[in-house]
């Protein structure tokens, strides 16, 4: 009688833990890379397009280097909200210009460099809640009485852009997709830790 050879299968190998955790990391610092470069180029296309009047927002003949002003046209127009008459009476003023153009190129140089992420996180946070309380999502209606266009009365792009900067603050340090490395050993850098 023949006998039949038995055979082994072997069971389907798991990847060792250490091993999928740290591919797991990777892929987590990648992802966290993605959403730095991507705020990086929200706002640096901002300042560009404000600066030059690329067409797309603002319109060449409006353009901050054609005298136009990069406030006037948001902060001028708030008619909702509790502050509404403190952004009309600062829309256009050059220290506002001034102040904005500065956060808008810092915060995109900062994000796609992949440097100083923990104060822009701050600052970007603060301009970006400034500018959901000047649109006031809350509100239906503007003090005029017509629709606010309002399509979500708490959570707009502002306050998802502010989130995204919290966590590229808290998780895109030492990316292998930026200057951090360099920036961190810098003297000043690694005395002053909120400068990383």
């Amino acid at each position: 009688m023949a006998t039949i050879a038995s055979t082994q299968v072997e069971p389907p190998r798991t990847p060792e833990p250490e091993l999928s955790s740290a591919r797991a990391s990777r892929r987590a610092h990648h992802s966290v890379d993605v959403l730095r470069i991507g705020l990086g180029v929200i706002f640096l296309w901002a300042f560009l397009d404000k600066t030059f009047g690329l067409g797309y927002s603002t319109g060449s003949g409006r353009a901050w280097i054609h005298g136009g002003s990069p406030t006037k046209g948001f902060l001028g127009h708030v008619e909702v909200g509790p502050l509404q008459s403190a952004f009309r009476s600062i829309a256009g003023a050059g220290w506002a210009d001034w102040l904005f153009m500065i956060a808008l190129l810092g915060l995109g140089v900062a994000l796609l460099a992949g440097v100083a992420l923990r104060i822009s996180a701050v600052a970007g946070t603060v301009l970006l809640v400034l500018m959901w309380v000047a649109e006031w999502p809350l509100a239906q209606h503007t003090s005029t009485g017509d629709p606010s266009g309002s399509a979500n009365p708490f959570l707009d792009y502002h306050l998802m852009y502010a989130a995204g900067l919290i966590v590229v603050a808290t998780l895109g340090i030492a990316s292998a997709w930026g200057m951090d490395r360099w920036w961190s050993k810098l003297p000043v850098v690694a005395s002053h830790p909120i400068l990383r």
